[in-house]
This record gives structure tokens, sequence and C-alpha cells, in this order.
């Protein structure tokens, strides 16, 4: 399985930009969804996440800004960022739970950069 991220980029503070993910390889099924970020300096941490039931998780910071949906068919998950700020720049990891026959795994991509300046 394989997880592939596109979207980063650089935006000026107030700015957007859509992240997409990929998932491809042999899956059966995609349990949950979503996206981490790492700040230089600072520990990885969640962004926001999606079951395959639709219900969604983000994190404080993002709240109201960033927005979260998949799209099943495609196996893939993006990531709008509205209203960027500085404090958003980190290098964004897509993240997957995928069930492959009875194993439930974690996956992770490469990571897409994003950087927003002020």
């Amino acid at each position: 399985v394989q997880l592939q991220a596109s979207g980063g980029g650089l935006v000026q503070a107030g700015g957007s930009l859509r992240l997409s993910c990929v998932a491809s390889g042999s899956i059966f099924s995609i349990n949950i969804m979503g996206w981490y970020r790492q700040a230089p300096g600072k520990q990885r941490e969640l962004v926001a996440l999606i079951t395959n039931g639709g219900r969604t998780n983000y994190a404080d910071a993002v709240k109201g800004r960033f927005t979260i949906s998949r799209d099943d068919a495609k196996n893939t998950v993006y990531l709008q960022m509205n209203s960027l700020k500085p404090e958003d720049t980190a290098v964004y990891f897509c993240y997957a739970d995928i069930s492959r026959w009875s194993v439930r795994s974690d996956y992770w991509g490469q990571g897409t950069l994003v950087t927003v300046s002020s």
C-alpha cells in the first residue's frame, strides 16, 4: 500500500490550499484517513481525521478553517485549508488505517510541505 500526497506549496497568510492523498495497492477497506503535520522543531500532531462513516475530528487549532473530506471511489482524502496562518507552516503527512485481508495497519504518506508567509 502506498499513500501519495500532493497539493502543498507557498501561500500568503489568509490564502487557501487543498491537499490530496491517494491510497493505492491491495486494499480491502480504508477505515480512517487523515492528516498530521510536523513543524520545524516540533512533534508531529493531528490535524484532522475522517472515518469511513464520514465522522470527522479536527485539532482545535484548525477548526472552522480546515475541512477534511474523502472520496472512497478514488481512495482519496482531501484537506481544504482556508484562512491559512504562518503557524500552519509544516510538513503535512497523509495517514490511513487500512484493512488488507484480515490485517489492519497504519500507513503514512511521504509528506507535503505547506509554507504560509506573513
